[in-house]
């Protein structure tokens, strides 16, 4: 076993004769033999403790405090141990933290640049006990750049793995595994047909055929009874099913796995698994989801109060747009005036009276782009994720993709809860328009 000196740093404690408190961090990314009597956490511990140990005249003594993170992945910081390490090292009660290998701390660059900024906020060293480092010196610092970015190209690499893996399995019909489906059980990781609740799919297919309404299908089932998959994780969490929503209606509707076939990224091959429904049924149901679309989104623009009623601004005077209208031939024109404009006639707006629908569109298209921009969107978790640390990368996107997933499908009146509970202004000038987000509200939709 490799080890390195240890850093000395010109704050540190061993210049002025006093104990190093070394705390001992340990992960493991799966929670696999965890509970045998002794996991690769115990012997990461037991390998820094021997090291400490050995670093005994220079005044290094181990902190009884254990920080053990066991099935957590090193590619975020979301862990309840190292948040546990990191309040008692702004807490004063740590000098020195020992890792078994650096990529048990953190397998992210990002991550890893914070840390060390931490570090030297508090005047903390850092030592791996199988790799030769010192976080006091520049060449150090660049050694562990070196070594993080091996173990972040090592995780990318086997993330790319498992991803072919997963794309290999899905081609040959293959269930990869997810939350279990209504009309189906999981059993040695295959689909079996659930005949009871596949009469409940079959009916929400029929009932929607028959009323072309996501609203009166959900009503239907559940006058009769019927609730949403009740299922339990490997974790023994009970998900207990839930009274049918439009929404619900809409997902069960689109699911592909019903017909036969495994889905992925947008591709449809040959499932393993038997079919609930027959392909003619499908085809009548997704005719009419088809045409419900265009008499919804074009409706929209026709609504009385126009979109962005209070959330538009001028950028030319600084003032609120009011919503006002015309009629002409018996048909309505919405459009935004400057509020400014209208109580003082001598102010002058360059921008005039701007029509509602064109406007609104805009700011509707903006939106859905936002919803595909991955760039924009890892800005605002990352945003999202300094107030609220609990906030999990992929819950994060798994709820940002629902929204764009189901938008071309909801009605008028849903776009408009939406929009408006997510912007914050709209502000518009002669040659562009911009928009501030309440970026936290994106959460409160993402489980439509």
């Amino acid at each position: 076993m490799q080890t390195s000196q240890p850093p000395i740093n010109p704050t540190s404690p061993t210049l002025k004769n006093k104990k190093i408190r070394c705390a001992i961090y340990t992960r493991k990314s799966t929670d696999e033999k965890l509970d045998m009597e002794f996991n690769t956490l115990d012997a990461q511990r037991e390998a820094g403790e021997a090291y400490i140990r050995s670093q005994r005249h220079e005044g290094w003594e181990i902190i009884s405090e254990r920080y053990d993170d066991g099935g957590f992945s090193g590619g975020n910081a979301d862990r309840p141990a190292l948040k546990k390490l990191m309040e008692h090292l702004r807490l004063g009660y740590i000098d020195m933290i020992v890792v078994y290998k650096i990529d048990r701390l953190t397998r992210s660059l990002y991550d890893f640049a914070k840390m060390v900024e931490l570090f030297d906020e508090h005047n903390v060293s850092f030592v791996s006990v199988t790799q030769q480092f010192n976080t006091s010196t520049s060449m150090g610092r660049l050694t562990l750049n070196v070594l993080l970015s091996f173990a972040q190209f090592e995780r990318e690499i086997s993330g790319e793995r498992i991803r072919d893996k997963i794309e290999a399995s899905k081609k040959k019909g293959m269930w990869m595994g997810g939350p279990p489906m209504l009309g189906y059980d999981v059993v040695d990781r295959k689909l079996i047909v659930n005949k009871e609740e596949a009469e409940i799919v079959n009916l929400a297919f029929e009932r929607f055929i028959k009323t072309s309404s996501y609203i009166k299908t959900a009503q239907y089932l559940n006058q009769q009874g019927y609730k949403t998959k009740s299922w339990t994780s490997k974790n023994n969490i009970i998900h207990q099913g839930k009274d049918w929503s439009k929404q619900s209606i809409f997902k069960l509707l689109r699911k592909q796995v019903y017909i036969g076939l495994i889905t992925h990224k947008g591709k449809c091959y040959q499932g393993e698994h038997q079919a609930i429904i027959s392909q003619e049924i499908w085809d009548q149901a997704h005719l009419l989801m088809k045409k419900d679309v265009p008499e919804r989104r074009e409706s929209i623009s026709e609504n009385k109060t126009p979109l962005l009623k209070g959330l538009l601004e001028c950028g030319c005077c600084n003032s609120t747009m009011v919503a006002n209208h015309t009629k002409k031939d018996n048909k309505r024109y919405n459009y935004y005036t400057s509020l400014n404009a209208i109580k003082n006639s001598y102010i002058f707006c360059e921008l005039g009276n701007i029509p509602a629908t064109e406007i609104d569109n805009i700011v509707i298209n903006r939106v859905k782009e936002l919803l595909n921009n991955k760039k924009a969107l890892e800005e605002i978790y990352n945003r999202l994720v300094q107030t609220s640390p609990k906030l999990d990368r992929a819950t994060f996107f798994r709820k940002v993709k629902n929204i764009d997933k189901i938008w071309d499908f909801l009605c008028p009146a849903e776009i408009r809860n939406i929009i408006t509970s997510i912007i914050q202004k709209v502000t518009i000038h002669k040659d562009k328009l911009t928009i501030e987000y309440k970026e936290e509200a994106i959460l409160k939709f993402g489980d439509l």
